[in-house]
């Protein structure tokens, strides 16, 4: 697929991905006009005087609870990345209305904006928490994955498809343990949950690639997977701080031991690729079912969850993947 002729709006594009995504898109791609949508002028602004300041780069102030402002900044666009959401799992239990306003009336109001103003392709970025959700996050992000799947039903005469990718915890983002480990580490003791917990873990470079190729091969309806690595989260600590103390503290409300990206449910309608996994849409008769063709079907009672992972990082791993956000950390370039 060709960017250079294409615009682009990615919501929440003051955020960890955003940033990432825009700066991409900016030094790859090309394309003829990218968008920041965020609610924040703060952080406009400081992504601005930071270095963001391209002449294809536009700054719209606007929630993605408000309908009429989304319409107003997709007339002209051909392509979204929704990547706004409230994230943070304790906030969301603790604010219940808002998670539901944002994670899905939001995505409803992306889902309708889109339909009525000739965008091509939407893409949604979710999360492991979303399968089998212990959280109201995790709720929140399967709610918003069935409307951005099932939406393609309303596409009709339209050319607007609609996919989402799912996967782990990003490395070093906003709300990422590291730099919770990276603050703990002066004062010899680490906290972690559980002994036993795992994660899938991906860093945001790999996650903004991952998503870009994604949009350039979806057809609709698709959940796109990728195969990443998971780690013990008592070893990220040792990465980080090889001498300090590790104290369990015991599992949080809504916390699980081990992240699922894919359930066995979903597993019967799975699709197998040599990096990736592609959730196809079912029981429908539109568009998305063709990676049958290019793939191979998982195989009877399969998951995919960061403790039965078939790749692991081990410590050096682990430690090469933290490596930038220690240094950023240690010249103050990291809170």
């Amino acid at each position: 697929m060709d960017w250079t002729n294409k615009v682009v709006l990615v919501t929440g594009g003051t955020g960890s991905f955003g940033k990432k995504f825009i700066e991409t898109m900016l030094r790859d791609y090309h394309p003829a006009k990218l968008i920041v949508y965020s609610r924040d002028e703060l952080k406009q602004y400081e992504m601005q005087i930071s270095g963001f300041n391209d002449p294809s780069l536009r700054y719209f102030i606007g929630d993605i609870r408000d309908y009429s402002r989304l319409k107003r900044a997709f007339e002209g666009v051909d392509i979204v990345i929704h990547a706004a959401a409230l994230k943070q799992v304790p906030a969301c239990e603790y604010n219940p209305f808002e998670a539901v306003k944002t994670n899905i009336l939001g995505s409803q109001n992306i889902i309708e904006a889109a339909l009525d103003t000739g965008v091509k392709k939407v893409m949604a970025l979710s999360t492991d928490k979303a399968v089998n959700p212990l959280n109201l996050y995790g709720v929140t992000k399967l709610a918003a994955e069935k409307l951005f799947i099932q939406s393609n039903s309303y596409a009709g005469g339209r050319e607007v498809r609609f996919s989402c990718v799912r996967y782990g915890n990003v490395v070093g983002s906003r709300g990422s343990v590291v730099p919770v480990f990276l603050k703990q580490r002066s004062n010899g003791k680490l906290t972690v949950t559980d002994e036993r917990m795992t994660r899938f873990w991906i860093s945001l470079d790999q996650g903004v690639r991952f998503v870009i190729r994604c949009t350039e091969q979806m057809a609709g309806g698709e959940v796109f997977v990728p195969k990443i690595p998971s780690m013990a989260v008592k070893d990220l600590g040792a990465a980080i701080a090889p001498q300090a103390e590790i104290v369990f503290t015991g599992i949080r409300p809504g916390e699980k031991l081990h992240e699922v990206l894919i359930s066995e449910d979903e597993a019967r309608n799975s699709i197998e690729l040599e990096d990736m996994f592609v959730v196809q849409p079912s029981g429908t008769t539109w568009f998305g079912r063709e990676w049958e063709k290019k793939g191979k079907e998982l195989p009877e009672g399969f998951h995919y969850s960061s403790d039965n992972n078939a790749e692991w990082l081990d410590l050096d791993g682990i430690k090469a993947m933290i490596a930038p956000f220690k240094e950023a950390y240690d010249k103050g370039e990291l809170k």
